[in-house]
């Protein structure tokens, strides 16, 4: 498989299941897949990835009446 399509591939992988749960999937789910995301500092836990941000912000998203995301 060629480098654009581990990208995508790791991408909708997180995007979906931000989507579907709220959170984004720990890192060892997607391990060795060079992700363009940002881990909290001190953790292995994903804590940005556009558009969403896993952490609290002031900025809640609603999709289809589920308030469950933050973005960025």
């Amino acid at each position: 498989m060629s480098e654009p399509e581990v990208m995508d591939k790791t991408f909708h992988f997180i995007l979906k299941r931000m989507m579907e749960t709220g959170v984004a999937p720990h890192y060892t789910e997607i391990f060795g897949m060079r992700i363009p995301a940002w881990l909290f500092p001190g953790t292995d836990y994903i804590v940005s990835f556009a558009p969403f941000n896993n952490l609290p912000t002031q900025y809640r998203l609603t999709i289809d009446g589920q308030q469950k995301w933050f973005g960025q």
